[in-house]
C-alpha cells in the first residue's frame, strides 16, 4: 500500500470516529447539537472554551460525557470564594523515605493534570484563582518551586460560567476571556427537547463507549492545521476583524462597539474555521465555515458600546450588522 492511500484511509477511519463520538454523547445529551459541535471543534483547534449558561442545562453532564467518549483523563473542580491556586496546580508535600528515614518536599499534582479538565463556575472564584488557570491554559506546564511540570496532551480546559448578571460572581476581566478560543452559550431547550428529555428518565440510560483516544485527537489537531484556507477567506476574516474595531470608520462599528477584536481573534477564527471543516468532512475552508465560527470566536472578543447595551442589543446582531 502507497504512503497516500494509508493516510487517505486514517484520514477516513479518523472521521468514522468523530461520527461515532457524536452518536455516544446523543446516548446522554438531548438537542444542543451546535453547542457540541462548537466544543469539539474548540478541543480541536487546539484552545480552550468558555461555556456560559444559567443552572440546570446539563453543563457538567456535557462536558463529562464528551470526556468518556473520548477515552481522556477527566477532573471538575468546582470553583468556590475561598479556592486557592494550589488547590488547582498542586502543592508540595513533607514526605520521609521509608528506610533511610530522610526529608524532603514532593510535588503532588493537583486536579489540573487531566486531558480534559471542567472548571465548573469559574466566575465564583476569585481573579488571582482565575489567573493560576488561566496561566497554565497558556503556558502548558505548571511552574512550582522553580520546577516546570508539563499538562498533559492533549489538554483542553472548559470552563462553565453562570451569566454575569448573577449575584456572586467575579467576571472575567476582558484580557483572560481573549485567552480562551472559543465561548458558547447554551441555552433553554425547545420545546420538544425538554418533553424528550423527561420522557428519558423513564427509560435505562445507555452507558458511554470510549471511541477515541489520546492519539486520534492528537492526530487529529494536527489534521486541523493541514485544512487549506483560501486567499479569499484569509482575506475576509482580516477584513472582518479589522471591521469590529471603532477606529475603523465603520459607522456601524463607532456607534455599537466600545473595542473590538485584536489579530489573536482572527487567528483562532481560521483555526476554528478549519477545524469545523474537518468535522464536516472537508479539507477546505468554506464560507459557511467561517459564518459558523464567527459568533463562538468573537463573542467575547469585542465588547458592546453604553448606547448598544442600553438599548438590549445583542452582541449577535451587532457582529452581524458591523461585519455585513
Amino acid at each position: 500500500m502507497s504512503d497516500s492511500q494509508e493516510i487517505k484511509e486514517r484520514v477516513e477511519q479518523d472521521l468514522k470516529a468523530l461520527t461515532a463520538f457524536e452518536r455516544e454523547v446523543d446516548k446522554v445529551i438531548i438537542g444542543q447539537q451546535q453547542v457540541r459541535k462548537e466544543l469539539l471543534a474548540g478541543m480541536l483547534a487546539g484552545g480552550h472554551g468558555l461555556l456560559e449558561g444559567v443552572p440546570g442545562l446539563a453543563k457538567t453532564l456535557l462536558v463529562k460525557s464528551m470526556a468518556e467518549a473520548a477515552g481522556l483523563s477527566f477532573n471538575r473542580i468546582q470553583f468556590t470564594p475561598d479556592l486557592m491556586p494550589s488547590d488547582i496546580l498542586g502543592t508540595e508535600v513533607l514526605h520521609e523515605d521509608a528506610v533511610s528515614k530522610e526529608r524532603s518536599f514532593r510535588f503532588v499534582k493537583g486536579p489540573i493534570f487531566a486531558n480534559f479538565l471542567l472548571a465548573d463556575e469559574i466566575n465564583r472564584t476569585p481573579p488571582k484563582t482565575q489567573a493560576a488557570l488561566l496561566e497554565a491554559m497558556q503556558e502548558g506546564h505548571v511552574t512550582y518551586g522553580g520546577k516546570k511540570y508539563e499538562l498533559p496532551k492533549p489538554f483542553f480546559i472548559l470552563a462553565t460560567q453562570n451569566p454575569i448578571e448573577q449575584a456572586g460572581t467575579f467576571p472575567l476581566p476582558e484580557a483572560q476571556t481573549d485567552r480562551f478560543l472559543i465561548k458558547t452559550v447554551i441555552d433553554y431547550p425547545t420545546e420538544q427537547e425538554e418533553l424528550e428529555l423527561y420522557a428519558s428518565l423513564a427509560k435505562k440510560q445507555d452507558s458511554i463507549s470510549q471511541v477515541l483516544d489520546e492519539e486520534v485527537i492528537n492526530r487529529l489537531k494536527e489534521r486541523v492545521k493541514e485544512v487549506f484556507v483560501p486567499e479569499e477567506q484569509l482575506s475576509y476574516v482580516h477584513r472582518a476583524v479589522r471591521s469590529t474595531r471603532p477606529e475603523s470608520g465603520n459607522e456601524a462599528c463607532k456607534r455599537w462597539i466600545s473595542w473590538g477584536a485584536g489579530p489573536r481573534a482572527g487567528i483562532a477564527w481560521i483555526r476554528v474555521a478549519q477545524a469545523l471543516a474537518l468535522v464536516s468532512g472537508s479539507y477546505v475552508v468554506e464560507q459557511s465555515h467561517l459564518d459558523e465560527a464567527m459568533l463562538p470566536v468573537l463573542r467575547h472578543r469585542v465588547r458592546l458600546s453604553m448606547e448598544a447595551e442600553g438599548e438590549g442589543m445583542k452582541i449577535r446582531e451587532v457582529l452581524q450588522e458591523v461585519i455585513a
